[in-house]
């Protein structure tokens, strides 16, 4: 079920895979990780702010695998890096005949890695009716967990996760711009969990996300931190301390969520989501746009006949809002943004 794939797949990941073992193996480019990496003097990164500017990152040449050709999209992995020892892999699926197709940004929550990605089924599904699919996991996650002690991870670690993952958006916008044959001005992202906090911290700071479909996303920290199963028991009471609070409460959701530019917002919940507690629910729900579309789903059985059966109806809306905006430049002209 394809609605699935992009619900519970970041959790239980998938089998297929994209390439054989040995053809993925050939095309994927080495993992750096060096602590000492000299191309990355001079980074430094704001973990206070969603925002770019207040941080000084440097993109280096990405490392692009073999494309997989298929008759309805083509797939390739890159790779991409922009601070030190954190290599990003990211995974871009483009429809096939389409010459600079509108993008949607894929983030699912923690703890997911790229299995959801390599998975034909996801491809064919987000590039049907012409749109790349663009794909990668946040920080302090999957593959990109490493080179930090055990007890540290994404929640303990919740500045660094939210902000940095923020700035990769950014980042990866950057670099699919820089590729030239995708529409950048017909840009969505759809947001899942702790991916979906990401997406509205990143479209409250850059314009380019013109569309913007948030999935249960997390907020609310104080109640958060307190209320979800998804703490650690024997770990919560640090994360309801003051000092904890206070380094995460510039990265609040709650407080970000009016400030969203995407043209289109979505926000979609399900009351029986226990990961975010209802209050919290409620609060980010309150704090929507006027503008925005809002969804809460009662029972499983209502969020799965509003989604398909299969799953079918579940990127309608993304991609008939991105449609829905007009195209950019073709090639040869000249964007009025960029026009000084």
């Amino acid at each position: 079920m394809i609605l699935r794939s992009l619900v519970r797949h970041s959790f239980v990941g998938v089998a297929l895979l994209l390439l054989s073992a040995s053809s993925l193996a050939q095309s994927e480019p080495a993992f750096i990780t060096s602590l000492k990496d000299p191309r990355f003097n001079g980074v430094e990164e704001d973990w206070t702010s969603p925002a770019l500017a207040t941080s000084h990152l440097k993109p280096v040449q990405p490392l692009v695998g073999a494309v997989d050709e298929q008759p309805e999209y083509s797939v390739s992995l890159i790779r991409v890096q922009w601070r030190r020892s954190d290599p990003i892999d990211l995974w871009l699926a483009k429809p096939a005949g389409v010459k600079k197709p509108p993008v949607i940004l894929y983030l699912y929550g923690y703890p997911s890695d790229t299995d959801i990605f390599k998975n034909p089924e996801w491809q064919k599904f987000t590039t049907s009716g012409g749109f790349a699919a663009v794909g990668f996991v946040t920080a302090l996650t999957g593959h990109r967990y490493h080179d930090v002690p055990w007890a540290n991870w994404f929640i303990s670690e919740l500045p660094e996760s939210l902000a940095v993952s923020a700035h990769d958006v950014q980042m990866v916008l950057n670099y699919l711009e820089s590729r030239g044959d995708l529409d950048i001005d017909r840009v969505g992202l759809f947001g899942q969990l702790s991916g979906a906090s990401v997406g509205i911290l990143a479209s409250a700071v850059d314009p380019r996300i013109k569309v913007l479909d948030m999935f249960d996303p997390w907020g609310d920290w104080p109640t958060w931190m307190d209320k979800s199963p998804f703490v650690p028991e024997s770990e919560r009471a640090d994360y309801i301390k003051p000092e904890f609070l206070s380094k995460v409460a510039s990265l609040e959701p709650v407080g970000w969520m009016p400030k969203v530019q995407a043209k289109k917002f979505r926000l979609q919940q399900r009351s029986f989501e226990r990961e975010t507690p209802l209050p919290s629910k409620q609060k980010l729900q309150a704090a929507v746009p006027s503008s925005a579309t809002v969804v809460m789903y009662k029972t499983d059985a209502e969020f799965a006949q509003a989604t398909g059966d299969e799953g079918e109806k579940s990127l309608d809306w993304i991609k008939r809002e991105l449609k829905a905006l007009p195209p950019g430049a073709p090639d040869g002209a000249v964007s009025a943004k960029n026009v000084k």
